[in-house]
């Protein structure tokens, strides 16, 4: 068996529409359509149910990889989305972190990767 990548993210929405367009519009992510990405690493993590990671009452949390984070978050901030930032989250070796929420709070990690 041979596992070549995630094939899709299915979630459940109050207001699908209104969802897809948000993450068109802030992330650039054509949800519900066939997104391209670039090649590079994806973790899949089990957490355990105590961890304070992200919020106890969401089962999942996205993490997208980003190039340029600084002028996504100067984006995401000039719309009015909340950004989190912590200095305890960024890595030399692993990169850098900011959190989002969309509008119907599901956690959104950023993810910039460390220069090679």
């Amino acid at each position: 068996m041979a596992i070549t990548g995630i094939g899709g993210l299915f979630f459940r929405s109050k207001d699908t529409e209104a969802l897809m367009e948000w993450y068109k519009t802030h992330l650039g992510i054509e949800a519900g359509g066939i997104w391209e990405q670039q090649a590079g690493p994806t973790l899949l993590v089990p957490f355990p149910d105590s961890s304070d990671y992200f919020p106890a009452d969401k089962q999942w949390m996205i993490n997208f990889r980003v190039d340029g984070l600084d002028d996504l978050l100067t984006s995401l901030r000039a719309a009015g989305i909340a950004v989190i930032t912590k200095a305890e989250w960024d890595s030399p070796e692993i990169g850098r972190f900011a959190r989002i929420h969309d509008p119907e709070g599901n956690v959104i990690e950023l993810w910039e990767p460390a220069a090679d």
